[in-house]
């Protein structure tokens, strides 16, 4: 670990497009604090998730590995709370930084195991969980329970999990304040249900309660962000701690939310898809007086590169394999960049690439060498409305290569859950 080995905060929505916050374009919903941060340090206008979808999009952020790579490629229920494990030698982002010395925290929806398995958080790196373990649990804002490690804490559906979550990070971001620390903060807004305590500022807004609700719970997460902003400004931690806010996957667009919105912003498509609004996510990163104020970048960059990008900041080395390139240079603003030959995603047998400007769109995926593509250029067609393949035969035969090189197949596919029902752990009702 480097003396000078800055903290990381990696806020992550759940389910917010593109366009859902006001330094993306929205002109609707409230999110100033959002904004503040990309004021006050850096915007990403290329940065993409790492599927279209929860549990393969945060398998990209902790493995470093793109979805043709990666363990887990979809969501996949389970009988048992909980969701298909990260297997117990995964190399996750959390495992290098405690490695390298840090704290570590993971606050809110997790996704990639069930309570006890060699994919609960505890078990890949972090030495502090607390939120929704399952995928599931997380549709509701009220839930029955959530867990703090292997402690099954019972809230009856009394509590706003948001606000716990919140509070358990500020709290652990006190504690921590000595030390180093990694502090991945996984809310579940606003994914559906349409919870929200209070509608607040759209409450007389002409809207349907689905639309005001949805507008108030991105404003919550956004008046919480906040406070976790002035809390680091207040205990002398902005100038050592990297805060990067973004989201897992575009829209989910539900109760005409995507439209009313315009959720995607200029982007086609939502959750699930691998068009633009399926992936391509709001970025924005504050590290006072190492990122400049204000400052936008194009490069494109995703889930895969925070791996390689956090074990630089901590002085770490980088494993192999990893699909990643650290994204230091340019958070830092400087022209030592290294691009990425290609970005690539797949997802239930659709792949996508992008090089470039150009973005490739595999309706079949590795699944048929042959199959048809389209293709589009992003630099004045960010809507992919007009594919173009057909007078690039070049590019369409380079994505054909790159398409049935990155595909590996995954036992993800055929895991099967074979054990005791996990019904022994502490309960602690609150």
């Amino acid at each position: 670990m480097s003396s000078s080995s800055p903290n990381i905060i990696f806020i992550l929505a759940d389910d917010l497009g593109y366009g859902d916050v006001g330094c993306f374009g929205q002109e609707q919903i409230q999110t100033p604090n959002i904004d503040r941060i990309a004021v006050e340090g850096i915007r990403f206008t290329d940065h993409y998730a790492g599927s279209s979808v929860c549990a393969p999009s945060r398998c990209v952020l902790m493995t470093g590995l793109h979805t043709g790579h990666c363990y887990v490629r979809n969501n996949r229920a389970l009988q048992i709370e909980g969701n298909v494990p990260l297997p117990a030698d995964t190399q996750t982002v959390a495992k290098l930084l405690k490695g390298a010395g840090y704290a570590t925290a993971c606050m809110g929806k997790w996704g990639l195991g069930y309570p006890g398995s060699e994919g609960d958080p505890n078990n890949q790196g972090f030495d502090h969980f607390f939120g929704y373990n399952c995928q599931r649990e997380a549709h509701t804002y009220y839930p029955q329970h959530l867990w703090r490690n292997d402690q099954k804490i019972m809230l009856y559906g009394k509590s706003y999990s948001h606000d716990l979550l919140t509070a358990e990070a500020l709290q652990f971001v006190e504690d921590q304040q000595s030390n180093p620390f990694f502090l991945y903060l996984a809310y579940t807004i606003p994914h559906t249900k349409f919870e929200v305590p209070s509608l607040g500022i759209y409450e007389d807004k002409p809207w349907t309660e689905n639309q005001k609700t949805q507008a108030a719970m991105i404003t919550r997460m956004d008046r919480d962000i906040g406070t976790l902003l002035d809390l680091l400004d207040e205990l002398g931690l902005s100038e050592n701690t990297l805060v990067i806010f973004t989201s897992d996957n575009g829209p989910h667009g539900s109760g005409n939310t995507l439209e009313h919105f315009n959720a995607a912003g200029p982007l086609r498509a939502k959750k699930g898809s691998l068009y633009e609004g399926g992936i391509r996510e709001p970025f924005v990163a504050r590290w006072a007086g190492k990122i400049q104020p204000g400052t936008d970048s194009d490069h494109p960059s995703g889930f895969q590169d925070m791996l390689p990008t956090f074990c630089e900041l901590a002085g770490a080395s980088i494993p192999e394999p990893t699909d990643g390139i650290s994204m230091l240079p340019a958070l830092l603003g400087q022209d030592t960049q290294q691009p990425h030959e290609y970005l690539y995603w797949e997802r239930l047998g659709v792949s996508a690439v992008r090089m470039g400007n150009w973005k490739a769109y595999v309706p079949e995926g590795h699944t048929n060498p042959d199959g048809a593509i389209e293709l589009y250029d992003l630099s004045v067609d960010i809507g992919e409305q007009n594919d173009i393949a057909a007078d690039h035969p070049d590019i369409v035969s380079k994505t054909r290569t790159i398409v049935q090189e990155s595909h590996e197949d995954t036992p993800w596919e055929t895991w099967e859950y074979d054990g005791p029902i996990p019904n022994e752990y502490g309960t602690v009702v609150l």
